[in-house]
């Protein structure tokens, strides 16, 4: 069962639900705020100035990130060797600064322990809302579930929630998705769209993960051409470990219509990539079918997009003179880039 935009009590960490539950607005950072981590957050904000655009009355700015096992945290602004797990205040300001620079982000890897994105929304502040699904149960689930984090004072939901479960007489090799894929649907400034994230089984090589991502795709299609249904503007976005450019992942996922923006094309995915080991895990898409004569034609509606997005490059710029190296860092902030795009809106 999804969970709605008022938030359910987080715990502490170290206690459980059924010792003491605590509202978002219980959850708070000590006080003061170190120097050294002002000062660190300050500069982390003027990076992200450098790398992003403002948000405007006419636009729309959608961000998608695989947080690298948001689960619990440790209540210490500077987490010590001894600790664990740790992502700490200062980890978990980072990741708000940078998710507050987007109207929506679609987050995977938020886990069944949900105190720390509770704690990042409470560092956003009242503005912010998120909308989760329930973990999806099962070995495979990986004790994961998927979230949207928005600002209530940007878009509003439009009442579509739900989770993509494939009928039981479904054909292929797929009968169900490891992590079930969720969809919520929101509006900004008059026009509908609607959100499809993902978080693709791993498995053990490459051709295990190739019958869900080709399920995934195809049920997102026959999605997008059912007449009278609730699919204005529908896009899909998160983690959907497609290793290679034009690889048979790649192939199977775009050979629906799914358009893969260029701007997204060059950026890194992971803080372990490189020019020469380069992956494409993360994208943002939407349906942009290929007609007899060889041209295309979006499918949105009253959404523009401009040719404006990428990644966001927090590496340089969080836990600076922390030493840490970036295996460290992946447990703190995270393992995968945060991607963007902007839209222009339009009734």
């Amino acid at each position: 069962m999804p969970t709605g935009c008022g938030p359910p009590s987080p715990t502490r960490p170290g206690r459980t639900a059924y010792e003491k539950e605590i509202s978002v607005s219980d959850v708070r950072p000590p006080d003061p705020v170190p120097d050294g981590v002002a000062a660190d957050l300050a500069g982390l904000r003027s990076a992200l100035e450098a790398q992003l655009v403002p948000r405007t009355p006419d636009n729309l700015l959608i961000g998608t990130w695989n947080i690298r096992h948001l689960g619990g945290y440790t209540d210490k602004w500077t987490a010590t060797d001894g600790d664990s797990p740790k992502r700490d205040w200062h980890s978990m300001a980072a990741l708000a600064e940078v998710i507050r620079r987007f109207d929506v982000t679609a987050i995977q890897e938020t886990r069944r322990d949900t105190s720390a994105l509770f704690a990042i929304l409470s560092l956003l502040g009242d503005d912010f809302r998120v909308i989760a699904s329930d973990v999806t149960e099962g070995d495979k689930g990986n004790d994961e579930r998927l979230a949207y984090i928005y600002d209530a004072t940007r878009v509003q939901p439009s009442g579509l929630v739900g989770e993509i479960v494939l009928p039981a007489d479904a054909e292929g090799e797929v009968k169900q998705f490891a992590r079930t894929p969720y969809a919520a649907g929101f509006v900004r400034n008059g026009v509908e769209f609607i959100l499809t994230t993902v978080h693709v089984l791993w498995g053990k090589r490459p051709d295990d993960r190739l019958p869900e991502l080709t399920a995934f795709a195809e049920w997102m299609r026959s999605w997008a051409d059912r007449p009278k249904d609730w699919n204005r503007n529908l896009m899909v976005l998160g983690d959907f470990n497609i290793d290679r450019y034009e690889d048979p992942l790649w192939q199977a996922f775009f050979a629906t219509g799914l358009s893969p923006p260029a701007v997204l094309h060059d950026v890194h995915r992971t803080i372990f990539d490189n020019d020469f080991d380069r992956h494409f895990y993360d994208q943002i898409s939407w349906f942009t079918p290929t007609l007899a004569d060889g041209t295309t034609v979006s499918r949105l509606e009253g959404l523009e997009f401009d040719q404006v997005g990428g990644n966001v490059d927090f590496l340089p710029h969080v836990l600076t003179g922390s030493g840490l190296d970036k295996q460290q860092m992946s447990w703190r902030i995270s393992d995968h880039y945060p991607l963007w795009l902007e839209f222009l809106v339009s009734e």
